[in-house]
């Protein structure tokens, strides 16, 4: 059979022993599935979650190999609706090898799920008629079901449910648990049946005996400034560092790769690379080049805006000296400015000062080295405004103000937060008139407030909230004096004087006209 073109998957570990770093998670994967071969444990799944390329599905499709089972498998690029979820655990339940000795022990069939964070969709589940119909393969607007309809829901059941191991990859977890306000009771449902693994990037070293292996298997020579110039420049990510292997031995025809080959393709490329927060954060804090920063705030997943609000909420808790705390508020009002100016210059490239002034607000504006482990925090204020941000407060707030979710979550979402905290010089969340004529429900002006729901104060603001809300309902829809004196001159009540007397003196009646 012709091997696979894709050298990432022509040189994919087929066997435990062929797989490298994250040593410590593989143990655990073991130990968890020599549990199935027991009977059924009590976390019947797990969630490898990672960043991409370090090998949680190849780790996964060794071991099951070396255990000889059989695997299924679901990705990103297939369907994922109810029905494909459940056509998988049904495959898993039933598969068998085509010469599988009815005598021996069933073998298990592992049923691993990769990108879950990608499942899109809440808990409302499909119903069990309209699954059926879609396995079956009807047609219809009522049988058939596309995307991820009612995809997490069926994967919940099939964790209640499976008689067989299942496995769950994803690079972020929240993904998972989803980004509103009840992604906590969706963990908290999902954690009954899983056991998280953390995968991490792998080390310079696992990368070199991967690089040797690979260029051995394709009989190319190599010199071993190379490959330390590889791993040097590689990441951590194994996929990747297998895909340039391929791209810069293309055209060696038959010459041993070198270092200058590897130097020249990392200048020609730059692989987009993103960095976590907390980590970029804490490495960013400890830098004292601008240069080295610059570089580091490139890969960072925040925008520019958003990282300038990590920085200054994070600078006053980690320096440790005052002339150091003014010198990064003065780069941040310049970063600041610059960020305004997007709407004045579009050549001022407003973004790109911005994210590089914010990175130097946070390094070298600090003269003492921070030294021990440093622990940036979320913003508070972001935090709270991302809650609130993702019901529908804003989607009603944007349909009375006629602009954008964006525009509205940055610009007015704000000022309202201003007015309902009780810790702000103008907040008074008792003021309900504002929210109440935007329309937002007790538990929407609650989370304005930043209180907690659980609290005693607030679930006696909200009551009064509904009482002042049904108040103003009365008010709105009670009829004016004039409006109750029209209705009971309609209904007989009050006599029509004479004048009002509708004779007919060839004149149309009121309210209407005539075109000749």
């Amino acid at each position: 059979m012709q091997q696979p073109s894709d050298w990432t998957e022509r040189h994919r570990p087929r066997s435990e022993q062929m797989l490298e770093g994250n040593d410590v998670q593989r143990r655990k994967i073991r130990a968890w599935l020599d549990e199935w071969q027991k009977g059924v444990p009590k976390k019947k799944a797990l969630l490898l979650v990672g960043p991409p390329g370090v090998g949680k599905t190849t780790v996964a499709r060794a071991i099951a190999e070396d255990m000889g089972w059989n695997v299924v498998e679901l990705n990103a690029s297939d369907d994922r609706n109810a029905a494909a979820i459940r056509k998988a655990a049904t495959s898993g339940a039933i598969h068998r090898s085509l010469f599988h000795d009815p005598t021996a022990p069933p073998s298990r069939t592992l049923v691993l799920l990769d990108e879950v964070d990608h499942l899109s969709g809440g808990l409302r589940q499909v119903s069990q008629d309209r699954i059926n119909r879609a396995m079956a393969g009807e047609e219809g607007p009522n049988a058939s079901l596309t995307g991820d309809s009612g995809g997490k829901a069926e994967l919940l059941r099939l964790l209640e449910q499976t008689k067989q191991p299942v496995m769950l990859a994803c690079n972020e977890e929240m993904g998972l648990w989803g980004r509103n306000s009840s992604w906590r009771s969706t963990r908290d449902r999902f954690s009954k049946h899983v056991q998280k693994i953390n995968f991490v990037r792998a080390s310079d070293e696992a990368l070199r005996r991967i690089a040797r292996r690979v260029l051995r298997e394709e009989n190319i020579g190599f010199d071993d400034d190379a490959i330390d110039t590889l791993a040097r420049t590689n990441h951590g990510d194994l996929r990747a560092l297998v895909r340039d292997l391929q791209v810069m031995t293309a055209g060696l025809n038959g010459q041993p790769l070198t270092k200058s080959t590897v130097l020249n393709h990392v200048e020609a490329s730059q692989r987009d690379v993103t960095v976590e927060i907390f980590p970029g954060l804490e490495n960013l804090y400890r830098m004292r080049a601008s240069q080295e920063a610059s570089n580091l705030i490139r890969t960072i997943d925040k925008e520019p805006q958003d990282f300038l609000a990590w920085v200054h909420w994070n600078n006053a808790s980690l320096f440790t000296d005052a002339t150091s705390v003014r010198r990064g508020s003065r780069t941040m009002v310049q970063a600041d400015r610059n960020f305004m100016g997007r709407f004045i210059n579009q050549a001022h490239r407003s973004t790109y000062w911005t994210q590089h002034l914010s990175a130097l607000s946070a390094s070298v504006a600090n003269h003492v080295p921070l030294k021990g482990k440093l622990y940036p925090n979320y913003p508070h204020f972001l935090r709270r405004s991302g809650s609130v941000g993702r019901g529908g407060m804003i989607g009603k707030l944007a349909e009375w103000c006629s602009t954008s979710q964006v525009t509205t979550r940055e610009d007015f979402l704000q000022p309202l937060l201003t007015l309902a905290q009780p810790d702000s010089a103008l907040g008074n969340p008792k003021h309900f008139t504002t929210s109440i004529h935007l329309g937002f429900t007790a538990e929407e002006h609650l989370s304005l407030t930043g209180m907690a729901k659980s609290r005693r104060s607030s679930k006696e603001l909200m009551a009064a909230y509904d009482a002042a809300w049904l108040k103003h309902e009365a008010e709105t829809t009670r009829p004016t004096p004039a409006e109750e004196h029209d209705f009971e001159e309609h209904e007989g009540k009050i006599p029509p004087q004479n004048d009002e007397v509708n004779q007919d003196d060839g004149q149309p009646p009121a309210g209407q006209t005539t075109l000749f």
